[in-house]
């Protein structure tokens, strides 16, 4: 294969994908109906040009028919008259006009069994054209239907490209904000701690950090105080820790003692 012939079915293949996507089945079967009432149209106008035709004829025939009847009559009146010359005349242009209409009669049935076809053909073409348009229509209906069925359905589960946008557009945002809230929680930690000096720009000196250190040792104190006078326990930790230890070295001196008595 050739690289125009190549490039030729390459063309064509992405002209005939886009053209795919661009046509719309409704409007293509409003176009073929426009197009077959353009027909029928043009048929009718047929018929009536073919009649329009006919009837000249039939005017024409009926011209003749008089002037042929005149003559009969003219050379009846030679003949009364004495002249034979005169109706051997009259009878000569009489059988021209005869002869007009022998052939004006053959053109006429000519144009009449030509109407009777086009008439027969505009009627074909009409029940046609009827049938069309109504099942254009239905086709139309289920169409748009399945269409909306669709959108429903890609709406429901977000496949759609709206609704993909949308949710890209939520997603972003939830990210943001996540993003953002975890910066102001780094931001307040870091600024108890003291690792961030103060945004007016005054850092504190040496004293005041302490002060409040001291003021942070007090607080814990009274707390563990209050705790364990909720509790109940008061001194009592004290006291286990001060005896435990002098019990626990007697026992195993008074042991000895015992042995001797026995």
């Amino acid at each position: 294969m050739s690289l125009m012939q190549r490039l030729r079915l390459i063309f064509s293949a992405k002209a005939n994908k886009a053209l795919d996507r661009a046509e719309d089945p409704r409007e293509t079967l409003d176009y073929s109906y426009e197009r077959q009432l353009e027909m029928l149209q043009k048929v009718r106008r047929g018929v009536a040009d073919v009649a329009t035709s006919r009837k000249r004829l039939e005017l024409q025939l009926q011209q003749l028919q008089a002037q042929s009847d005149k003559l009969e009559g003219q050379g009846r009146q030679a003949l009364a008259a004495g002249r034979e010359d005169l109706a051997r005349e009259a009878l000569t242009r009489r059988s021209a006009v005869q002869q007009q209409q022998t052939d004006l009669s053959a053109q006429h049935a000519q144009l009449q069994a030509e109407e009777e076809k086009l008439t027969l053909a505009s009627q074909r073409l009409q029940a046609k054209v009827d049938a069309f348009r109504t099942r254009k229509e239905t086709i139309k209906a289920t169409y748009t239907a399945a269409e909306a069925q669709t959108k429903i359905g890609e709406a429901f589960s977000g496949i759609s490209e709206e609704m993909g946008d949308v949710g890209l557009a939520v997603q972003r945002a939830e990210d943001k904000t996540l993003a953002m809230q975890a910066r102001a929680g780094a931001i307040d930690e870091l600024l108890a701690s003291g690792a961030l000096d103060d945004a007016s720009g005054t850092a504190k000196d040496d004293i005041t950090a302490e002060l409040e250190r001291m003021s942070s040792s007090s607080d814990v104190e009274l707390e563990l105080a209050r705790l364990k006078g909720e509790i109940g326990t008061g001194k009592a930790p004290d006291a286990i820790e001060g005896g435990s230890a002098p019990a626990a070295e007697a026992a195993p001196a008074a042991q000895p003692a015992t042995e001797d008595k026995q």
